[in-house]
């Protein structure tokens, strides 16, 4: 019976760690943007957490850098089964004007798999909601499957 409620709570209310790349901070303050009053993706039940041990989907902003690249993989690994990946902005995905900096090792999808990408440089609020929306029914999709 308490499985079956926390399974329940757990799949309307999925948390969010936020990983910053090496990004310009573009992507970033759309994504805190989404979470104010204005868009307010709070009342689907996204909410940030500050732990990659509580989080059930991860998104990635910015290109991979080199100083970054450990970092990203190894906190990616601290998020319990089932996670989900979403790339926000062009940067996570291909690395847009930074390609071919020296500091720049990505695109993420060389280090890890991606349920979700999120196109835009920044991308639009009311994309992103679109993205994490998707997020979640992937989410529930892969906690019905385990």
């Amino acid at each position: 019976m308490f499985k079956k409620i926390i399974e329940n709570s757990m799949a309307k209310s999925p948390w969010l760690f936020h990983i910053n790349a090496g990004s310009c901070n573009g992507c970033d303050i759309e994504l805190v943007a989404v979470l104010t009053p204005k868009y307010d993706a709070e009342r689907l039940g996204f909410k940030l957490t500050g732990s990659p041990r509580h989080a059930d989907i991860v998104v990635v902003t910015g290109p991979v850098t080199a100083q970054s690249k450990e970092r990203v993989i190894r906190t990616i690994a601290q998020v319990p089964d089932p996670k989900v990946i979403v790339t926000l902005g062009s940067c996570p995905r291909s690395c847009n004007v930074f390609k071919g900096s020296y500091s720049v090792v990505g695109p993420l999808d060389n280090y890890v798999d991606i349920d979700v990408s999120i196109a835009g440089c920044a991308p639009k609020p009311e994309a992103i909601i679109d993205g994490l929306a998707l997020a979640a029914a992937v989410l529930k999709e892969k906690r019905r499957a385990k």
